[in-house]
Parts: C-alpha cells; structure tokens; sequence
C-alpha cells in the first residue's frame, strides 16, 4: 500500500527462475589486492558472466571483450591500474565471447 492507502500493483516485465552455475575463487595477484569473486554462468545476458566482488558488492555482466574497455573494470570495481590488470588476468582466463541472436 502506498502513503494514501491504496493499493499499488507491480508492473512485472520479467519473471524467470533458471539453475544457475556459480565459481566462488580467491587470489592476489601481483598488485597484491586480494579478490573474493563470485563468477555465474547463466542462460541469459547472451553468454556474459556475472561477476560479483563479495567484499564490496560490486557486480558486473561481462564477457571478453568488455576487458579491451579502457578503464571499464577500475571504473566499475573501483580498483587503481595495477589491480585491474591482476583481475583482467583472470577474467581473460575464464570470459567467453558474448554471443547474440536474433
């Protein structure tokens, strides 16, 4: 219900359940950062991971070209060159290409 007491009704445009696969991995690369990933492989986004940082909360969709983006992953994992070149890395192991179709 809303402040007036009405009844306010969700307008859902999407609604799917689907089993998921989830890679839980902890490094520290030579940058020296530790990174506690949650990495999910999923049916949707067109073949791009989930990959969340659990210490902060930060999660992104990606795939391997989102890598080639300067300043994509210190952006949006809030990391200084070094540290993103340590999770570039690693993603570039285990990023597949995003696949659309029509």
């Amino acid at each position: 219900m809303d402040m007036n007491g009405q009844s306010r009704q969700l307008d859902y445009l999407s609604d799917s359940t689907e089993s998921t696969s989830t890679r839980f991995v902890t490094f520290i690369g030579p940058s020296l950062k530790r990174f506690d990933l949650a990495v999910t492989t999923t049916n949707l986004f067109y073949g791009k991971k989930l990959v969340t940082d659990l210490q902060f909360g930060r999660t992104a969709i990606l795939a391997a070209d989102d890598l080639e983006q300067e300043g994509y992953l210190e952006r949006t994992y809030n990391l200084n060159p070094d540290e993103a070149d340590d999770l570039r890395e690693f993603l570039a192991q285990v990023l597949g290409d995003a696949h659309f179709t029509d």
